[in-house]
């Protein structure tokens, strides 16, 4: 990654006209990469506390990986780049509430945050918004790259926080669900590393389009 930081930019055919990709773009796209790479890992982390470990005293340690999650996915959300800009705030949007949510979650309530979206599945009309801006990465990259592990993660989510909210999934279903999300979620993130750089920024002179057309 640091040699293509460091690369000349070069210059590219785009659908209106040509454009160069600086390292500015570069670096925005590493950030948003490594934003992925802290939520997946985050997450993972968080999975298997509440997959392999019975000790209660996790909740606490869950709290703050969730913080880290939500903090990691909020940088990404800043950074992806997506051509639709409503659509892009939208999401960022949804973080916001997501984000608010947990937080009062968090300071209001007698039990650690997780345990209360656990117990409470009406929390997930709040900080569930966190996770619908993040299947909304899931449902770009999927569209945008064709991967697989996009693919499932866009329907897994909703399935899992919307099963849980209705109280239609049994308890082991939701384990597999939880755990499948995160295995995906890792895979994504690893090959979100690996992959080349311009294919993230995209066609730049789409971008500039559609600004001069909301000018005028």
């Amino acid at each position: 990654m640091a040699q293509q930081i460091l690369s000349a930019p070069e210059v590219y055919q785009g659908q209106f006209g040509e454009f160069t990709i600086t390292q500015s773009d570069r670096k925005g796209v590493i950030v948003y990469r490594t934003g992925l790479m802290v939520a997946a890992l985050s997450f993972a982390t968080g999975t298997a506390l509440v997959l392999f470990n019975q000790n209660p005293e996790i909740f606490s340690v869950l709290t703050l990986l969730y913080a880290c999650f939500s903090i990691a996915l909020g940088v990404s959300l800043l950074t992806i780049h997506i051509y639709m800009a409503v659509l892009h705030r939208l999401l960022q949007v949804f973080w916001v509430i997501g984000s608010v949510s947990a937080i009062v979650l968090a300071l209001y309530s007698s039990e650690p945050l997780a345990m209360t979206v656990y117990t409470q599945p009406l929390t997930l009309l709040g900080i569930g918004f966190t996770f619908a801006a993040l299947t909304g990465i899931y449902f770009k990259e999927a569209f945008c790259f064709n991967r697989f592990e996009t693919k499932l993660l866009t329907p897994i989510v909703p399935l899992l926080l919307l099963g849980h909210l209705v109280g239609v999934l049994p308890i082991q279903g939701e384990k597999v669900l939880l755990g499948l999300w995160a295995v995906l979620f890792a895979i994504f993130a690893v090959r979100k590393a690996v992959q080349a750089i311009p294919p993230d920024i995209g066609d730049k002179s789409v971008f500039e389009y559609l600004k001069t057309r909301q000018a005028t």
